[in-house]
């Protein structure tokens, strides 16, 4: 198995970014969204599995994905959408493993999908997590990469689940100032259908949207009850009433639970990395991101990621009124203290956001 990092925040951090600069690293598989892809990183089964069954894995359709795309909402995140190929939300639904992961690798991603299905579907039974390193390792092995390094943008409460996976795995935190990074999810479709879907489980007491039953969906206010039909506008989605404090209390949750998790990682497996840090000094931190996941900064890669920076949006939280702002901050104070309490690195960098 070759060395696997994984980079986790709580999305809206600049980690798209990242993806875009690690895949031009030429030692760095730089696999994209794929646990958000497959609805979460409990979708690594505790059990032994054929490789069929892997591959059904894989290559089934995120229903929740579908959905958006049925209903026409635009997430950037999308890839396969940019250029589609066989698959639509219509007919058979587009495979997980195809609307972000092969994408960001190939320009063909059908060719790669049904390469992969020819060479995965012959795998013998054996544990989940040894599959997916195997997995990782077959594409490694046809882009001569050396590393492997997961990036999805939800992911910090996945930490546990990732660990129990794959306990050689080092991590890195990315994260971003929290008022700025809860006002890009109160204007991200996902996000905002994130806090809807909270907002339901809240008043149904599900576990999961997919544990509700009929008379828990007739029960919601009639807005919320649309929300879990086949189709819906979704232009109510992005319209639909949502304060940045409210995505706060998400980032905020997402901050603190993802730092206790991390505390639990050996010291020389985890490190942190803030998005404001990168955009002060990327060459610094690219550097020292490169020698975290075992590869050299290459001066040409150095040049060609800081090209792919873009502090335009940041500060974007300080543009609220006033009254807003207050309440956004302090909706973000539980997570801002986790992690300024956390590492020197991430305290630096939330004390450099926070006198601005």
């Amino acid at each position: 198995m070759r060395p696997l990092t994984f980079i986790v925040g709580t999305g809206r951090s600049g980690s798209t970014a990242l993806s875009r600069i690690i895949n031009l690293h030429p030692d760095v598989l730089s696999i994209n969204e794929l646990f958000t892809s497959l609805g979460r990183a409990e979708a690594v089964p505790r059990k032994d599995i054929t490789g069929e069954e892997f591959w059904e894995l894989l290559a089934r359709p995120s229903p929740g994905h579908d959905a958006l795309v049925r209903n026409g909402a635009q997430i950037a995140e999308f890839l396969y959408l940019r250029r589609p190929g066989r698959f639509t939300v219509e007919g058979t639904g587009i495979p997980a493993l195809s609307m972000m992961v092969l994408p960001h690798l190939t320009d063909d991603p059908d060719g790669l999908f049904d390469a992969l299905a020819h060479e995965i579907c012959a795998w013998p039974r054996r544990p989940a997590g040894q599959h997916f390193e195997a997995f990782f390792d077959t594409l490694c092995e046809w882009r001569d990469r050396t590393v492997a390094v997961e990036r999805s943008g939800y992911s910090l409460h996945w930490v546990p689940q990732l660990r129990a996976a794959f306990p050689g795995a080092k991590f890195v935190h990315l994260f971003r100032d929290g008022p700025d990074c809860a006002v890009s999810m109160s204007r991200h479709p996902g996000f905002r259908m994130i806090a809807l879907t909270a907002e339901i489980l809240g008043l149904t007491g599900a576990a999961s949207v997919a544990e509700l039953t009929g008379s828990q969906v007739d029960a919601l206010p009639p807005d919320l009850r649309e929300l879990m039909t086949r189709r819906f506008d979704p232009r109510w989605v992005v319209e639909h009433e949502i304060s940045p404090a409210r995505l706060g209390r998400l980032w905020s949750r997402s901050v603190v639970d993802g730092v206790r998790h991390l505390e639990q990682v050996p010291a020389d497996h985890r490190t942190s990395l803030g998005y404001e840090a990168l955009l002060d000094d990327p060459e610094r931190e690219l550097t020292r991101l490169a020698a975290f996941i075992g590869v050299a900064p290459l001066p040409d890669w150095l040049a060609a990621g800081q090209a792919l920076l873009d502090g335009g949006r940041r500060g974007s939280a300080l543009r609220l009124p006033a009254e807003e702002l207050t309440a956004l901050r302090e909706s973000c104070r539980p997570g801002t203290l986790a992690l300024r309490h956390s590492e020197p690195r991430a305290d630096a960098a939330v004390n450099s956001s926070a006198s601005r």
